[in-house]
């Protein structure tokens, strides 16, 4: 199977990566089902990169209907380290405005039932997820994003994760705002979790498309504006990230992503059962190898 180092998770708007040489489509199997769409596997700035429409191309899947295990594992899969997930969003601060870009460095959830965790049926581990994403990777991002002109970015906040696919009521964006909270989404946080069980660095870049309706000037946003905008952070996500890719070509993972599940099995070797190691092997393999 193809391999790639680096994935790249496309939110809505975002259903293809330009600029990908030597391109192959891949189909992945895992054991949590299939991803959202087939992989396009190819070259871009010298790296092989593994490109994912979150939603299916077309846009197909609502954000409680993700796959996010099957989708991180098949990054995992790939043999990806790190994974840039582009999200549109919206504003809870002011100073977040239509067309910013922001790097949150913390995540809150209020997401109801949805599987975040690889681990569960036999085997049980809890991950270290004060800080959710990898600092290492943001700061590369930050920097990347000095190519980009006229383009305010954020680097820190808080991204609220919330079910959908309704938008907040006013009442809800206004406890979020007095909550601190910048930006709200409806993704990224299962994938920042599922990437740190799978230790793989993980960052999320978060193109706000509008105010959420807190705002004053909401009820003069129009569809067309709302599209307007999201078709020009599309064209900004795509050149951030491929300035992105090539400042990662030649740096060697320092983070302790890499390391994440090294402390957090709690179940004892012998007690994990057969299945549960083979579900997991490409997770805790190199922790827990498998009997030949």
């Amino acid at each position: 199977m193809a391999q790639a180092t680096i994935g790249v998770i496309g939110g809505s708007g975002l259903y293809e990566m330009e600029g990908l040489t030597n391109i192959e489509e891949v189909s992945v199997d895992t054991p949590f089902g299939a991803p959202s769409d087939n992989f396009l596997i190819g070259t871009l700035e010298g790296q092989r990169v593994a490109f994912l429409a979150r939603h299916g191309r077309g846009h197909k899947l609502m954000p409680s209907e993700l796959p996010f295990r099957a989708n991180i594992y098949a990054m995992k899969k790939l043999g990806v380290e790190r994974i840039l997930s582009a999200s549109a969003v919206g504003s809870l601060k002011e100073e977040h405005k239509p067309l910013d870009i922001v790097i949150p460095d913390q995540f809150f959830d209020r997401t109801r039932g949805r599987i975040s965790t690889f681990f569960g049926e036999g085997i049980v581990a809890h991950i270290t997820f004060a800080d959710p994403v990898c600092h290492d990777l943001c700061n590369i991002i930050a920097e990347s994003g000095k190519i980009l002109e006229n383009v305010e970015i954020h680097k820190g906040g808080t991204y609220l994760c919330m079910e959908g696919p309704a938008f907040s009521t006013r009442a809800e964006s206004n406890v979020y705002r007095s909550w601190g909270m910048d930006i709200i989404g409806m993704t990224n946080l299962q994938e920042a979790k599922l990437a740190r069980e799978a230790e793989i660095c993980y960052s999320t870049i978060a193109l706000v498309t509008d105010y959420d309706c807190w705002h004053e000037g909401h009820d003069a946003v129009t569809v067309d504006m709302v599209i307007e905008y999201l078709t020009q952070n599309v064209i900004n996500a795509k050149k951030l990230i491929a300035a992105t890719i090539k400042n990662l070509v030649g740096r060697e993972r320092s983070c302790k992503c890499g390391s994440a599940l090294k402390h957090a099995v709690l179940t004892a070797p012998h007690a994990i059962n057969s299945s549960a190691k083979e579900r997991l092997k490409l997770i805790i393999g190199k922790y827990f190898p498998t009997e030949n």
